[in-house]
Order: C-alpha cells, then structure tokens, then sequence
C-alpha cells in the first residue's frame, strides 16, 4: 500500500514541459531539496529533475527508429549534455514549479 502512495504523491509533484518541441516531465523539488539548490545551474536541474519523457529512439539517436523510449535517468543524463536548448527551459519550468509551491504553502500559512 505504502508503495502505491509514494508513487502517487511522487506524481502529484509532477508536471509537463515542451521544450525545444519535446515534451518532458518535471519533479518539483521538496522544500528539503530546495535547501541544497543554491548555485545550482540549468543543467544540474534538468537532469536531476526531468522524471519523463515523450521521445522517440529516432530523437536520441541518428537514424534510430520510431519506437517511444521509456525514461532512463542515466541515458537521460548522457542524452541532454549535448542539448543546451534544453537546459534553460527545463531549469525555469523546475524553479517555477518550486516557487509556486513555496508562494501556495505561504498563502495558507496567512489563513
């Protein structure tokens, strides 16, 4: 039962990104997370918090076929290093996913 939660609570944090015309899912970082993210770049973030995509093996690889490829953190994080059109997009997406979080939690501490 514990399991089935976590992955929904996991989800409940999760959202949906286009960028450089992929779609991506991003985590938002815990408040405990937040605490270690200062300094942190574009790239850092995307890679730790890209959970998901809707790629294609032909959009990893040259003259790879039409198969949907399911999300792999570590081919996720060989595959954007040379993305940088990704980076930025990713990282806004994932900071602004945290500071709506962190305005929703201080507007109800008022209440």
């Amino acid at each position: 039962m514990s399991a089935a939660l976590i992955a929904k609570l996991l989800r409940s944090r999760e959202s949906s990104v286009v960028a450089a015309g992929r779609t991506f899912t991003v985590r938002r970082p815990t408040d405990a997370d937040a605490l270690g993210l200062s300094g942190s770049t574009a790239i850092t973030l995307a890679q730790r918090f890209v959970v998901g995509w809707d790629l294609q093996e032909l959009d990893i690889i040259p003259g790879g076929g039409p198969d949907k490829v399911p999300f792999d953190a570590e081919l996720w994080a060989a595959w954007m290093v040379d993305r940088p059109e990704l980076w930025q997009p990713l990282s806004d997406a994932i900071v602004a996913a945290y500071s709506q979080h962190a305005d929703a939690r201080k507007d109800a501490e008022k209440n």
